[in-house]
């Protein structure tokens, strides 16, 4: 076998190789997505943390680097109306951390940066016509969507359940990517906030691919050959991978979250909504252990952030992870330590040899 078997998603996204490099707003770098797409995989530019600006400049220079079809991610969140007596709350929770850094808890704080797809995105898109638009909880009102495919992207987003994964279908997307609990990063709910029904990448798998007639990406605890192939026998297409990509030079993380990532094991993750107002996973630490990991007193997404960034930053100063969040996967210890390309690469070949081996047992 020289060839992948399912061909949908290489044929719907004009790619060589299933593998999807996740959108990670923060860490995801132009030249790591520049070398996933050049090693034949799908790039994927993150852009919640970007101004329309940034967004025009890292486009520009991905585009002049390569001319590989690219994803271009954006969260589909609604802005919460402010409400300061819940950040109040929250502030005075992590007063304690503030006076025992040195810092002021009274100290005005900037608000969270984390935009959602708007029109003025929109207009970015229109712009530079990304083949792919992928979002995260959810989509936004049709009218963009509509304009998304007015431009002739497809249009993919996380499901981490099946109703949610038939909703997606319902409202136009092209692919969808079921997301499995053992994902590092931001949850892609939408339909639920019950963190205690989420459902495993194995099981969800299956149960989407039977649920909906466009074609699965799988997501969550995926980092090396052997889970890609069980992705396809699970019945999905294509396979995106994230936690896996930060292990790569190009990745733009702090020292102490590479150090974490370093140190993750199988059971030293947990979902937190600490470190943004959202349920994410992360490896566990000091601010987890001691509020959480999922607290009730944090602020909506994605204001919770605001007030941890001076400590994180005092913390990271003296090289502790107490309050960064530390994203990551359940199988991060699988992750081979590649550059992006090399990566994309590897993940494919390897997944290629246990399904031929599988084949020829």
């Amino acid at each position: 076998m020289t060839r992948w078997p399912d061909r949908r998603i290489l044929d719907l996204f004009g790619i060589e190789i299933p593998i999807i490099q996740a959108p990670m707003a923060g860490s995801t770098t132009n030249e790591m997505v520049i070398a996933a797409a050049q090693a034949g995989g799908l790039g994927s530019l993150p852009s919640a943390l970007l101004s329309i600006d940034q967004l025009k400049a890292a486009l520009t220079s991905i585009r002049s680097s390569t001319k590989a079809p690219l994803n271009v991610n954006f969260f589909a969140h609604h802005t919460p109306p402010s409400d300061p007596a819940a950040q109040m709350r929250w502030r005075a929770l992590l007063a304690p951390y503030y006076v025992e850094s040195g810092l002021d808890p009274a100290a005005p704080v900037t608000a969270a940066g984390r935009a959602p797809f708007d029109s003025a995105f929109c207009e970015v898109v229109e712009e530079f016509k990304p083949e792919i638009v992928s979002f995260h909880f959810g989509l936004p009102e049709k009218s963009l969507v509509q304009r998304v495919k007015a431009t002739g992207a497809k249009i993919i987003s996380s499901a981490t359940t099946v109703a949610e994964a038939v909703w997606l279908e319902e409202n136009g997307v092209d692919a969808v990517v079921a997301m499995g609990f053992e994902a590092g990063g931001h949850r892609g709910n939408f339909l639920t906030h019950d963190m205690s029904t989420q459902v495993g990448t194995m099981a969800l798998v299956p149960q989407v691919v039977d649920a909906v007639k466009v074609p699965v990406i799988a997501a969550g605890g995926i980092a090396d050959g052997r889970g890609v192939a069980a992705a396809l026998m699970l019945g999905a297409s294509a396979v995106q991978i994230g936690t896996a990509y930060l292990f790569c030079p190009k990745a733009k993380i702090p020292a102490v979250h590479a150090q974490a990532l370093g140190d993750a094991r199988d059971d030293n993750t947990a979902i937190t909504n600490v470190f943004t107002g959202r349920p994410a996973r992360s490896v566990v630490n000091r601010i987890m252990r001691e509020l959480g990991p999922l607290s009730e007193t944090a602020p909506p997404f994605p204001t919770a952030a605001a007030a941890l960034a001076a400590i994180k930053a005092k913390a990271e100063e003296a090289s502790r992870n107490d309050f960064t969040n530390l994203w990551s996967g359940q199988a991060a210890k699988l992750a081979p330590r590649l550059s992006a390309g090399d990566l994309t690469r590897r993940l494919y070949q390897d997944a290629l040899k246990v399904i031929e081996g599988r084949t020829q047992g």
